[in-house]
């Protein structure tokens, strides 16, 4: 596959010293300029909080900025709000998915721009007019096929497309790849490429310095909300970017030496969950995890996870099977009572589950502790000490805030991040459960993170379970690996360096499955 070499005849975008700043003084976005050519897939890359989410914003008519200028094909244009950018051709496909899952994907593409037929709902107009844009782009999807049928790497074109029908010639794709395996990235990008080639210029944001080197042919650095400049993608490489990024090198291979491992920290044993519906989400798995040893779980999303980490944080309950963590069940035990038997819990939804928003991050930080004698005076929480910790905390992991005093929701999402690990880290736990740890987060933070999940293991004894949807990094954290496909593990593997991105693929897409006598003679 070629990202190709192709000249810009002329910018079909131009984001002119924009300014951006909040009502409580941060300034997101100082004198930002930004172009993308005709025929173009140009990076938007740099840190969380570094001025990406809000520029796109404002160029999507979600913001509005206190400075600066917009040309649209070299007209001035005023952009007020997200139906006003899509009349003006700039479409954005979200990070989330916004799709309704009872629906046909003809009825999620059209809506909003539905054909009609005598006042009602043309359900034929619309598949025709869905599947004759689908099958332009090479887009392989069944217009009549409900959402909640579909893969994750459909779902992902089907979003693509409700930009596409409304005429957009400017396409946000904001981490497009998060949730995909190898084989639907690689699907994705020769589609992204038919799209350029049929005259869409794409912005590409994304974490993934690989991809963003493999198919655009510019990137555009932000830092701090400053833009570090424009450059030929030809003239970088990963390690380069990541340093314009941050302000300084940051390491993206992580050197471990093999495990030590000691006994089973935590044992699942013949685990079955089923959902509301009667469904198998976890189907009869087994597996332990030794002192010493960080184990990867790799999968699509949907294939029992999220559902696993619930019952091993004590969040969702089980239908049989067991689960011992440090010798003891954890059946009918609350959260607080799996944290006490040695639990460390980073959470796949840092909002929903890892903080709370409007505490402080001191709040944050001590949650898990606040019943421990060395932080109480006498009836009291002793304040001095807790304000200490916070602080040092805050340093140790270097969380980028005005003081413990502030507000987690006021931080971005890397250094919300950072005190759920900071809380989470220094617990004293011997068993990590970390889900999703680095999703959404700029490579310096997941750089610390993995880091410091495999340092663990090593200096301190810690059984890690990493749940991650990005391969390389339950490739390079893990020691040994499994897959999970419909909620059973169909495959494992003792060494996790030795596996390739395309085989775990397969796996995960459920093309081959291991017999269990396969994976008990590799484990």
């Amino acid at each position: 596959m070629k990202k190709g070499v192709h000249c810009v005849a002329d910018e079909v975008l131009r984001m002119q010293n924009i300014t951006k700043i909040y009502p409580n003084g941060f300034v997101a976005n100082k004198d930002i300029t930004f172009g993308v050519g005709a025929n173009e897939i140009h990076a938007l890359v740099g840190e969380n909080g570094a001025g990406k989410t809000t520029l796109m914003k404002i160029l999507f008519g979600m913001e509005a900025p206190q400075e600066g200028k917009i040309f649209i094909n070299g007209k001035e244009e005023k952009i007020t709000n997200p139906l006003d950018a899509i009349d003006k051709g700039v479409g954005m496909v979200h990070q989330h998915f916004m799709l309704v899952p009872s629906l046909s994907v003809a009825e999620n593409v059209t809506l909003g721009v539905e054909p009609m037929k005598k006042g009602l709902f043309d359900f034929e107009g619309a598949v025709k007019a869905t599947q004759e844009i689908a099958d332009k782009y090479n887009f392989k999807v069944d217009a009549r096929s409900k959402v909640r049928d579909l893969s994750v790497g459909q779902m992902q074109k089907v979003e693509i497309l409700k930009a596409l029908i409304k005429g957009a010639k400017i396409l946000i794709l904001d981490e497009p790849t998060a949730v995909l395996t190898p084989q639907e990235t690689e699907e994705l990008f020769e589609q992204l490429f038919t799209l350029r080639d049929s005259g869409v210029s794409i912005i590409f944001i994304s974490h993934k310095l690989e991809e963003v080197m493999r198919i655009c042919s510019k990137v555009t650095v932000l830092r701090h909300g400053q833009c570090m400049g424009t450059h030929d993608t030809e003239g970088l490489n990963e390690a380069s970017i990541s340093k314009l990024m941050v302000g300084r090198d940051v390491v993206l291979k992580i050197e471990k030496e093999d495990p030590k491992t000691g006994k089973p920290v935590i044992s699942i044993k013949n685990l079955v969950k089923i959902n509301s519906i009667g469904k198998h989400v976890i189907d009869d798995i087994s597996f332990d995890i030794h002192e010493g040893e960080v184990v990867g779980i790799a999968g699509v999303e949907g294939n029992g996870q999220t559902e696993l980490s619930e019952v091993l944080s004590g969040m969702g309950g089980f239908a049989s099977g067991d689960v011992l963590l440090n010798d003891t069940s954890i059946k009918g035990k609350s959260v607080r009572e799996i944290r006490d038997l040695g639990l460390a819990y980073i959470a796949e939804d840092r909002m929903v589950e890892g903080v709370a928003g409007d505490m402080s991050i001191k709040m944050n930080i001590m949650a898990d502790r606040f019943t421990k004698k060395e932080f109480k005076s006498g009836l009291f929480m002793n304040g001095k000490k807790i304000d200490e910790i916070a602080r040092q905390y805050i340093q140790d992991f270097e969380i980028l805030c005005d003081g413990p005093d502030q507000p987690v929701r006021m931080l971005s999402g890397g250094n919300i991040q950072k005190v759920v690990v900071a809380r989470e880290f220094t617990s004293g736990a011997n068993f990590i459960l970390a889900n999703q740890p680095t999703r959404g987060i700029d490579v310096g933070t997941a750089e610390m993170i993995r880091k410091t999940i495999v340092r663990k293991s090593r200096e301190e004894g810690t059984a890690t379970l990493l749940i991650s949807a990005d391969l390389n990094e339950v490739l390079e954290c893990s020691d040994r690996l499994l897959v999970m496909h419909k909620g059973k593990i169909v495959a494992a593997f003792p060494k996790a360096n030795e596996v390739s991105e395309e085989t775990l693929g397969e796996y995960m897409l459920g093309i081959k499955e291991m017999t269990l006598e396969e994976m008990e003679a590799l484990l």
